[in-house]
């Protein structure tokens, strides 16, 4: 009896041991079927445009001036309440206002320029040069010249000087000031893609960029011969969207002109090089309003689109002027402004500017509006090259611990989490309502999902099927099924960072292992990223008032519960590879308790704090910058509401181990003797 025992058991271990040899044999070919197309490349793209273009809102048409004011209104104070000011916001634009003033030096024949810096928000000091006219009695229009990405030079471009210098020598004060990452602040920690590190935090990254505008503002009506009346903002494509930006929020201006700087969401879907850096998708901006509106939020008040032919950047004449111009055309004939909302093109050179053309273009403007009167106000561009400064010259002085995106995020994650704790005890009350938060947080979504089975190999005694995973109206997910004549009805759903094409290792394992194995391609992964501008995509998803985050661990929730409840597999588990789809993975658990049973997460977080600790930017893993994400919860409280199901970091590094060392004690007052970093 005891013979027949051993040589059952004999070849068993045998016959496992040759299964798993033989996946391991089998390896290439398993990469090769895992890197087969099942959805092809057109699919994704098409479906992120579809999914952002039916949620961007349309400029409604409007019946009265006095129905639109208020419908206007309303935009603004939800744009700053929902959009710019969340989180911190509100504390920073209510802190004190500070102002230094520097040195005066000699600009040219009439004027004078000051240097000067203030804050933004605390801590936070923007450089900027006041050109001031040395002859000034009464009150003068006033112009706030925002630059664009113009890294090198920033304040000191030529064409922005010269276009300072005019003014001045016009009578007018002009206010050049620096912008966030550019010239002076060009610096790794202001890299427009770092600000989303504030969006984690759950504080809009777009707060810094709209109050440093907001206070240059004040610091030129505050002039004692600044003319409220006379307000204008002018600048050029980053510096155009902050012109529309500023000016369609802050109802002081009262003459805008932005240069090639924006055009509508639904203009960007289809012309990909419209797709703006994070400060011009900003989350949940388009739940709001569209760049349409704030187009026609202009009215009454002067307007004045730049677009130029042929511009070899973005928001070419063409395709970008229009559609703001039709959104805008019916408000301004409601003021009975229409003269007041003006257009030019700019054919010489044609190519992304605001050069000669444009800049006549706006003294134009100015003197229509600011100058009506004054016959000998000339709009032909004075020149002035020889006046020009170097951009040492024009530096100003700033402390040398001056804040920056990766700064504030330091100091904001202190403190982080404040939303959900852990309890002493396990307590059921808590963690329904701590899932219920996180599902609104990541903006989680419940879907249907029809199975189309696209073909079916066999390999050997290896079965191989081909999915596509139809969740929703909205998503297509490929998936690759993998099994043999003794798998047991136990799924795992394996997910990584690099795509399903990157997991032939990990598939052959649990193939060795009797594993039913399904390899899938969330949104954003592998065969289902997007090709055109893919992160440019996933900020676009955010600014529609989703999550990218969400997507994923919704689809993936999706997944387990065909697996569950329809295939009637017996166990369902996750095993992700990577922190982005570690955290997918996670989130996912905590929407499917019934569903997945078990996770196994490579290459995790510790905690979000990591991300901005490494100093990571949106454009690198967008997934991780889930808005108010580490507000509420890390990933030790995302582990312990998944529990007791058993989540295990496979190889977690020393941070992991440092900030999820409590959880073993958290499985315990479950019942269950587990470590996750066991």
């Amino acid at each position: 009896m005891m013979n027949v025992r051993l040589t059952y058991w004999a070849i068993f271990l045998v016959g496992n041991l040759v299964a798993g040899f033989a996946c391991a044999e089998d390896q290439a070919a398993i990469e090769a079927l895992l890197k087969q197309p099942i959805i092809g490349a057109d699919v994704p793209q098409a479906e992120v445009e579809a999914f952002c273009e039916k949620r961007v809102p349309t400029v409604p048409r409007v019946d009265s001036k006095e129905e639109w004011g208020k419908l206007a209104e309303q935009w603004r104070q939800q744009m700053l309440k929902q959009v710019v000011l969340r989180g911190e916001g509100v504390k920073w634009r209510a802190a004190e206002r500070k102002i230094e003033w520097q040195e005066a030096i000699e600009g040219g024949p009439g004027y004078r320029i000051t240097k000067l810096r203030y804050e933004a928000i605390p801590g936070m000091w923007i450089p900027a040069l006041l050109y001031e006219p040395e002859k000034l009695s009464g009150k003068v229009p006033v112009v706030l010249n925002v630059n664009g990405h113009d890294q090198s030079d920033g304040k000191a471009a030529a064409y922005k000087q010269i276009r300072c210098i005019n003014m001045a020598k016009r009578g007018m004060l002009a206010l050049n000031l620096e912008w966030l990452g550019m010239g002076q602040l060009h610096s790794d920690g202001f890299a427009h893609y770092r600000m989303n590190q504030l969006d984690l935090c759950g504080t809009s990254g777009l707060a810094p960029f709209y109050l440093a505008m907001e206070r240059g503002l004040d610091v030129l009506l505050a002039h004692k011969n600044a003319d409220p009346q006379r307000v204008a903002v002018a600048g050029l494509s980053g510096g155009g969207w902050q012109t529309i930006f500023i000016s369609s929020l802050d109802t002081r201006v009262t003459l805008t002109n932005p240069v090639a700087g924006y055009s509508s969401f639904l203009t960007r879907i289809h012309h990909h090089s419209d797709l703006g850096d994070s400060e011009q998708t900003p989350c949940d901006m388009a739940t709001v309003a569209d760049y349409a509106h704030l187009t026609a939020m202009m009215a009454p008040r002067a307007t004045l689109l730049t677009f130029n032919i042929k511009d070899d950047c973005c928001f070419a004449s063409g395709h970008a002027l229009q559609p703001l111009l039709n959104a805008a055309e019916s408000v301004f004939k409601l003021y009975d402004t229409s003269a007041k909302l003006r257009s030019h093109v700019n054919h010489d050179p044609g190519t992304h500017n605001f050069g000669l053309d444009n800049r006549e273009a706006l003294y134009r403007m100015l003197k229509a509006n600011f100058y009506e009167d004054d016959d000998s106000f000339d709009a032909t561009e004075i020149q002035c090259d020889n006046e020009l400064k170097t951009k040492e010259q024009l530096q100003v002085e700033l402390p040398a611990n001056n804040a920056d995106f990766h700064s504030l995020a330091l100091a904001l994650s202190n403190d982080l989490p404040r939303g959900v704790s852990i309890p002493e005890k396990p307590d059921a009350a808590w963690a329904k309502a701590a899932r219920e938060q996180l599902a609104e947080v990541v903006r989680s979504r419940q879907y249907d999902l029809v199975a189309k089975e696209i073909s079916t190999e066999q390999r050997g005694k290896m079965q191989v099927t081909f999915w596509q995973l139809q969740i929703g109206k909205e998503w297509t997910v490929p998936a690759t099924e993998f099994s043999h004549d003794r798998s047991t009805a136990n799924v795992d759903i394996v997910i990584a960072d690099a795509g399903r094409g990157s997991t032939a290792a990990t598939v052959a394992r649990l193939l060795g292992e009797n594993k039913r194995v399904l390899a899938v391609d969330p949104y954003y992964v592998g065969e289902a990223k997007n090709k055109d501008h893919d992160f440019l995509f996933a900020l676009l998803v955010s600014a529609v008032g989703e999550r990218p985050l969400g997507i994923q661990a919704s689809q993936l929730a999706t997944i387990a519960r065909w697996q569950k409840q329809e295939r009637k597999m017996d166990s369902v588990a996750i095993i992700a590879d990577g922190p982005r789809m570690s955290l997918a993975a996670l989130v996912a658990a905590n929407l499917e308790t019934a569903c997945v049973d078990r996770l196994q997460l490579h290459q995790a977080l510790g905690t979000l704090k990591e991300v901005i600790d490494q100093n990571l930017g949106v454009n690198e893993k967008p997934e991780l910058f889930c808005f108010g994400l580490l507000e509420k919860f890390d990933i030790d409280i995302l582990v312990a509401l998944a529990a007791p199901r058993e989540v295990s970091f496979v190889e977690p590094s020393d941070r992991a181990k440092t900030t999820l060392s409590g959880l073993k004690s958290w499985y315990a007052k479950l019942g269950k003797d587990f470590d996750p970093l066991r």
